[in-house]
C-alpha cells in the first residue's frame, strides 16, 4: 500500500511538473504578450511626458542644461526599474562630443551631448539585439518661448520608457525574451540625426549583430487625415530590406492591436521623405531592417504650441503596445528575420 502511495504521488509530481512547464512555455509566446502589453497605460505614458515635456525641460535643445535634465530623468528612470546599462555600472549615457556633433551638424556651435542606453540582456541569444529608439531631444527655446516638443519626440521618448519596463517585467517572471532588447534614447536628431549616426558608427553591440531598429518618432497626435478615423499610425520602412519583417509587423497588428496602418509615406515618391529623416535610417544604411512609426505633422510640428495637453493618450497607448507586440516577437521568434533585400555598395 506504502508503495503505492509513493507511485501515485510520484505520478502527481510529474504532472503538475509537466502542466508548470507548459504554462511557462504558453506564457513565453501570445499569452505573455498580452499580459505584459497591458502594462503600458495610458495613465503612465502621461504621467511621464508631462514631466517630460514641461518648461523645466526647457525644449531639451542638444548640449544645453534642458537637455541634461532630461538624459538624468532617462537614466533615474532605468535605475528605478533595475535595468541595467549596456556600459556597465551607473553609465547610461554613450558620450557624443561636441567635435562630433560640430563636424557633422554643420557647425552650429553645439556642446557636447550623450545618447542614453540600457538594456535587458537574452535569454537564449544575447548576442542578437532588437534595438528600440527614439530621439531624446528638441528645438529648445527661441525668442523667449519653449518649444516642449510634446509629440515631437516626447510621445516617442515614453513610450520606450513603457516598453522598456513591460520587458523588465517580463524578466524578472522568467519570461525574459530570448534576443537582447537596446533602448536607445539618441541626441541630436533635430541637428541632423547626429546621436544615432554615432551610435552606428560606434555602437555599443556589432552592427552585424542588431537584428533590427524599431523607431519611433512621433506618434501621439492625430494629423488632419484622420481626424474621422484616428486609429491608425503611418509605418515606414518596414518592407525596404526585410519582406519577413514587414509581415511580423502586419500579423501582430491584426492579432493584437488593429490599427489602421497607413503606408502612405512609405512610397518611394514620397516628396516628404520621410525615410530619410528620423534615426533610423542610420541603421538602415547598414542593411539593418528598420519599421519607423509616426503618426505625421500637424500644425503643432516645431512650434511652443506642442504641448502634452493635445497628446491623444489613448493612441499612444495603443501604438506603443503595437511597438511593444512586433518586439516581442522578433525577440523571442526562433530564427533571426532574414534581410532579402539588402542594398550592396558598388
Amino acid at each position: 500500500m506504502r508503495k503505492l502511495f509513493f507511485a501515485v504521488s510520484m505520478l502527481l509530481l510529474v504532472s503538475c511538473s509537466t502542466t508548470q512547464n507548459r504554462t511557462h512555455k504558453q506564457m513565453g509566446n501570445a499569452d505573455a504578450s498580452i499580459t505584459y502589453a497591458s502594462t503600458i497605460t495610458s495613465k503612465d505614458l502621461r504621467t511621464h511626458l508631462y514631466i517630460y515635456a514641461s518648461d523645466e525641460f526647457e525644449g531639451r535643445n542638444t548640449g544645453e542644461p534642458g537637455q541634461k535634465k532630461a538624459v538624468e530623468y532617462l537614466k533615474n528612470f532605468y535605475v528605478k526599474e533595475g535595468i541595467p546599462s549596456p556600459l556597465g555600472g551607473d553609465d547610461y549615457f554613450q558620450e557624443v562630443p561636441a567635435s562630433y556633433l560640430n563636424r557633422f551638424g554643420r557647425g552650429q556651435g553645439l556642446k557636447d551631448s550623450e545618447n542614453v542606453v540600457a538594456y535587458i540582456k537574452g535569454t537564449e541569444k544575447p548576442d542578437e539585439i532588437v534595438v528600440i529608439s527614439a530621439h531624446l531631444d528638441h528645438v529648445g527655446m527661441r525668442n523667449g518661448e519653449i518649444y516642449n516638443g510634446a509629440d515631437d519626440d516626447g510621445s516617442g521618448t515614453v513610450a520606450v520608457l513603457e516598453i522598456a519596463q513591460a520587458f523588465k517585467k517580463a524578466a524578472k517572471e522568467g519570461n525574459g525574451p530570448k534576443r537582447s532588447i537596446l533602448f536607445l534614447h539618441v541626441t541630436g536628431e533635430e541637428k541632423g540625426l547626429l546621436g544615432s549616426k554615432y551610435y552606428t558608427e560606434k555602437p555599443i553591440f556589432p552592427i552585424a549583430n542588431t537584428v533590427t531598429n524599431l523607431n519611433i518618432d512621433m506618434i501621439g497626435r492625430v494629423d488632419e487625415d484622420h481626424a474621422k478615423d484616428p486609429n491608425y499610425v503611418y509605418l515606414i520602412g518596414s518592407d525596404k530590406l526585410s519582406t519577413e519583417l514587414h509581415n511580423i509587423s502586419e500579423a501582430m497588428n491584426t492579432k493584437y492591436t488593429n490599427i489602421n496602418l497607413d503606408y502612405k509615406y512609405n512610397d518611394e515618391n514620397d516628396p516628404n521623405r520621410f525615410y530619410y529623416r528620423s534615426d533610423h535610417y542610420n541603421f538602415a544604411k547598414s542593411n539593418v531592417p528598420i519599421i519607423f512609426y509616426f503618426n505625421g505633422t500637424h500644425e503643432d510640428y516645431h512650434r511652443p504650441t506642442d504641448t502634452p495637453d493635445k497628446i491623444n493618450y489613448e493612441m499612444l497607448q495603443n501604438r506603443t503596445r503595437l511597438v511593444f507586440h512586433t518586439a516581442w516577437e522578433i525577440a523571442n521568434r526562433e530564427n533571426r528575420i532574414i534581410v532579402d533585400k539588402a542594398e550592396t555598395s558598388e
